[in-house]
């Protein structure tokens, strides 16, 4: 008998048959967690981070794309698109956050979600791309396409989470955003993601 093992959730599970068109998502922390959870690379288990400080709350789903990884494609398509002193990827799986009107109550868990758009982080001199998505099937959100169908409060309040999510009260920003971009260069950035995974780890 072959014994049963859960897939790691990084490695052992696909970025999605219809990547980049609708891709699979882990999450790993929801609107309602006070402590940032993250994946440990390792054993594939949820680890704490760190407890959220003050009101820097997660607006939406957030997690990874299973078999991306953050390093020279992605640093080479930032530059392409005009980033400047970008001098790596974040060498970690490709974020992303989805939007839904349902509530989750935690994370650990996978779905589908259709990419509409992003923002062009840069983290002290490492390209970190945050995808937005929207989950498959959700009433509020899915039918929605591309990131310029959005409410723009809901662009800036999720821009305004990246921007400030590690900073204290008072201190000068760590990150910047060059740029909020659409579909097509979203999934772009998976496109490249994926390559990184590859050169990294194998196929994907």
């Amino acid at each position: 008998m072959i014994p049963n093992f859960q897939a790691h959730p990084w490695h052992g599970i696909p970025a999605g048959k219809n990547a980049p068109e609708v891709v699979n998502v882990f999450i790993e922390i929801v609107p309602s967690d006070t402590i940032k959870y993250e994946i440990d690379k390792l054993s594939g288990y949820l680890k704490v981070d760190r407890p959220q400080q003050f009101s820097n709350i997660i607006p939406a789903l957030y997690g990874f794309i299973p078999r991306t990884y953050c390093h020279d494609e992605v640093k080479k398509l930032a530059i392409e698109s005009g980033s400047e002193d970008v001098k790596m990827g974040d060498l970690d799986p490709l974020d992303i956050c989805v939007l839904s009107s349902h509530n989750i109550h935690a994370g650990g868990l996978l779905m589908e979600a259709i990419p509409i758009g992003g923002f062009k982080m840069i983290d002290k001199g490492e390209a970190d791309d945050k995808i937005v998505a929207v989950m498959v099937g959700d009433h509020a959100f899915g039918h929605v396409r591309d990131i310029t169908e959005l409410p723009e409060a809901e662009v800036k309040r999720l821009k305004h989470y990246f921007l400030t999510y590690k900073n204290l009260p008072d201190e000068p920003a760590k990150c910047r955003i060059d740029e909020v971009y659409g579909a097509e260069h979203a999934k772009q950035v998976i496109e490249a993601s994926q390559k990184d995974y590859a050169n990294k780890f194998g196929g994907y």
